[in-house]
């Protein structure tokens, strides 16, 4: 239980169960007083599902925590065009701002399944950082991870065929989001995912994606159904996405 049943909408952190906070490796090395002086200063929400933490362009007031499941992050382009640029797990912080040296935010985050967020005002992240130093380590270091997937995404969509784009987005979404299937029949997604979701998340269309996943099903690699997608045979996944 993430928060109390008659809870809605913004609440105090006083509601929520620490040891769920404790437990999430941004926090592994704070210690109980730390912890409370940081929470104190927070706020919780619930996210339902296809409802928009913030908007891209917003002005960025505060950042945040995803405690509890999972949120798309979109961006409209130039062009009109809507990519998403990552999927926030639980335990990362987003749409802080501050590390891109600007003052609104660059995307959407939107709930892909019911959703529990932590935020603070960004005026409290110095002396969070200066009172706790193991968290603004942690944070770079997922502030670096984030980059690394984003340049390597970057060189797949310059680089690479679309199937390759495609099995590769697929491995990594297994990695950070796979769950084994209960039937021992591979390894699911454990939130919502469409097909246009891997579209937008790989720089092609709903077509080719499509085209895609109904062959790999008639290969045996994956199993599709309405915003599911189970991985059966990662070996081969891993082959089509070294272009083998």
């Amino acid at each position: 239980m993430y928060l109390r049943a008659s809870e809605v909408g913004d609440s105090s952190v006083a509601d929520i169960d620490r040891s769920l906070v404790r437990s999430l490796p941004l926090f592994a090395n704070m210690a109980d007083v730390e912890l409370e002086r940081m929470l104190a200063r927070a706020a919780m929400r619930r996210i339902p599902p296809g409802e928009a933490v913030f908007e891209q362009g917003q002005k960025a007031t505060q950042f945040f925590l995803l405690l509890h499941g999972r949120l798309k992050v979109t961006q409209v382009t130039a062009e009109g065009q809507q990519i998403i640029v990552r999927v926030v797990h639980p335990g990362d912080l987003f749409g802080f701002a501050q590390a891109l040296q600007r003052d609104d935010y660059p995307g959407t985050p939107i709930a892909a399944a019911e959703s529990v967020v932590i935020c603070w005002p960004n005026e409290v992240w110095a002396s969070i950082v200066e009172q706790n130093p193991n968290l603004a380590v942690n944070a770079m270091r997922t502030i670096g991870q984030r980059l690394q997937e984003a340049h390597t995404r970057i060189r797949e969509m310059s680089t690479e065929e679309v199937e390759r784009r495609v099995a590769h987005a697929v491995l990594r979404l297994m990695d950070q989001a796979g769950r084994r299937d209960a039937d021992g029949d591979g390894v699911h997604i454990d939130f919502p995912l469409t097909r246009q979701d891997v579209a937008e998340m790989t720089g092609t269309t709903l077509h080719t994606v499509s085209r895609l996943f109904s062959a790999w099903e008639s290969q045996g690699i994956v199993k599709g159904g309405r915003q599911k997608l189970l991985i059966r045979d990662r070996a081969r996944l891993e082959a089509l996405a070294e272009g083998q």
